[in-house]
């Protein structure tokens, strides 16, 4: 069966259960609600506005038109000590809040030295993933905003020699990922990084378990061993506690987050599911995206195929949507995933490769 016979063929199959549904509405009992559950928070007693006077009035401006008022508890435990110049060694898990953590005290760093791009680059940042990577930096390009330090992102599948040009130029505050960042160490030249300041590792457990450890060790090599160090793991292995001592000074800041209760979740994020039968699912699907198109939705799937598949067929029966999935190009996958955070509505098909966009987006 063709495509285009395979879409009419399942766009009628959806007309007629949804006629079906409708009918059967007014005689059935309505169904078991989702279960609905209110889970705790990371969030502390303590707000960002406790950091004037220690913080740029510009950096707490960021903060503020991003939305940000209450810290979360890594936050409170950490920005202050790192401000002070502390290394750190923190457990938390993503969601808790880490990303403003570690970018605050290291953009405030270069706010008070006054940094220069001819100084080349002050802070890396370290992500296990190019979709963390790009998680990361659109947080900092919002914290950048109003000043003058440059940001830069460097990660396998983009344009090497644009990224040559900038980092010869300077970037102030860079984020990469690790195999890119030792290719650029090793060959791109001049790439000034005699001045770093601040060294920050997030996820490290998740880069040693990609298979990034010789290069971890390689690059640690090449960067100057007086800067400030930051490392966030979620979990921490033999593998983790071999990177700490190659990477931390002998006394660092260890912070474990506790977390209230199984499932790490935001302040009033409501979490359900429903129960249906596999020959209503998509139905399903399509009920949910049509009631929540003003909405931004994030819809995952198991496969690239699944991706591709549900992705054209919805677009098909009038749900626009977009997808990303790990067999698209990195160009693609980047340029669907700033146009999906910068969006007010939309449907975001994906496979796990976006998970860790969804603390980034928009709800």
């Amino acid at each position: 069966m063709g495509v285009d016979v395979q879409k009419k063929v399942l766009k009628r199959k959806l007309e007629k259960m949804k006629a079906t549904q409708n009918r059967n509405a007014s005689t059935e009992t309505a169904s078991t609600p989702a279960t609905i559950e209110d889970v705790s928070s990371f969030l502390s007693g303590k707000t960002f506005d406790g950091l004037k006077g220690k913080v740029n009035d510009r950096l707490l401006e960021a903060i503020r038109k991003m939305g940000f008022t209450s810290m979360t508890e890594v936050q409170a435990k950490s920005i202050e000590p790192l401000l002070e110049g502390r290394d750190i060694l923190a457990s938390a898990k993503t969601g808790s809040g880490k990303t403003l953590a570690f970018l605050i005290p290291a953009i405030e760093l270069l706010l008070k030295l006054d940094w220069k791009q001819y100084n080349g680059t002050g802070v890396i940042i370290i992500s296990p993933t190019r979709e963390l990577s790009m998680q990361t930096y659109g947080v900092l390009t919002e914290l950048l905003e109003g000043t003058s330090l440059t940001h830069g992102l460097i990660m396998g599948g983009s344009n090497r020699s644009a990224e040559q040009e900038k980092l010869a130029k300077g970037i102030s505050v860079l984020v990469a990922t690790p195999g890119r960042l030792l290719d650029h160490l090793q060959n791109t030249d001049p790439f000034i990084i005699k001045n770093l300041k601040c060294l920050i590792i997030d996820e490290a457990d998740r880069i040693l378990d990609i298979g990034f450890e010789i290069e971890m060790q390689q690059i640690l090599r090449h960067l100057p061993k007086k800067r400030q160090t930051m490392l966030f793991s979620a979990t921490h292995t033999p593998k983790v506690d071999e990177l700490v001592k190659l990477s931390l000074h002998s006394n660092p800041i260890k912070l474990s987050v506790a977390e209230k209760s199984e499932v790490a979740t935001v302040e009033g994020l409501q979490q359900g599911y429903v129960v249906c039968p596999s020959e209503k699912r998509f139905l399903m699907l399509f009920t949910f995206l049509k009631k929540n198109k003003n909405k931004k939705v994030m819809v995952f799937f198991s496969s690239c195929n699944s991706v591709k598949y549900h992705h054209e067929l919805l677009n098909y029966i009038d749900i626009p949507c977009m997808s990303i999935h790990g067999k698209q190009k990195q160009a693609k996958r980047t340029s669907t995933f700033f146009q999906f955070c910068q969006a007010e509505t939309g449907i975001l098909l994906c496979t796990d490769v976006a998970a860790r966009l969804v603390t980034e987006v928009n709800s």
